[in-house]
């Protein structure tokens, strides 16, 4: 196994995708489902901001599939795309803290026992959109949820990140490979 991993991390293209075990992309994957479920809900049918919504929690979300996918051959797309990521997780933050000041609902202290819980029920390994729908109740905490879960988001791929430079530096890209490899095929 050990051989097989030297083997593939000397390859031009170096393994790519994987991102469906970034707890990035499923916490991104959550905070999408859920905020389509909330402009249902919450959001006038007619509003631009409904679109903006989902498209800035689909764009969280797609980014970090997409630069996983890029980055066999691209570190540098890699990096963009998950800042690209990360940028449209803050969008919809935004977005949620608007709703509720614009609404005059009230954005929960970070030592609310709600949101210790919905910190909780995000660390556990089988949590799924079920997990926090009875959220999606009343507008205050389902709008309160999501800033939690995005807040969570954005920290991981924040961490995500500083490893994307870190691995970067360590090991180069693409074009690094490619001058390695072709230097070790003319020895």
């Amino acid at each position: 196994m050990k051989e097989e991993k030297l083997e593939n991390k000397n390859k031009p293209i170096a393994p790519h995708g994987g991102y469906r075990r970034l707890i990035s992309f499923q916490m991104a994957t959550l905070v999408y489902d859920l905020t389509v479920e909330f402009v249902e809900r919450y959001v006038e049918k007619k509003s631009r901001t409904r679109d903006q919504m989902v498209q800035a929690a689909r764009s969280g979300r797609q980014n970090i599939a997409e630069g996983s996918q890029a980055s066999g051959t691209s570190k540098k797309t890699e990096i963009k795309l998950t800042s690209v990521a990360r940028a449209s997780l803050e969008e919809l933050l935004l977005d949620y803290e608007d709703y509720l000041r614009q609404h005059k609902l009230f954005l929960w202290p970070q030592n609310n026992p709600e949101i210790q819980a919905i910190k909780k029920l995000s660390r556990s390994s089988n949590k799924s959109y079920l997990s926090y729908r009875s959220y999606l109740t009343r507008a205050e905490p389902a709008s309160n949820m999501l800033i939690t879960l995005i807040h969570q988001a954005n920290y991981l791929l924040d961490k995500q990140l500083l490893s994307l430079e870190h691995s970067f530096i360590q090991h180069g890209g693409f074009t690094e490979r490619l001058y390695t490899a072709r230097v070790k095929n003319r020895t």
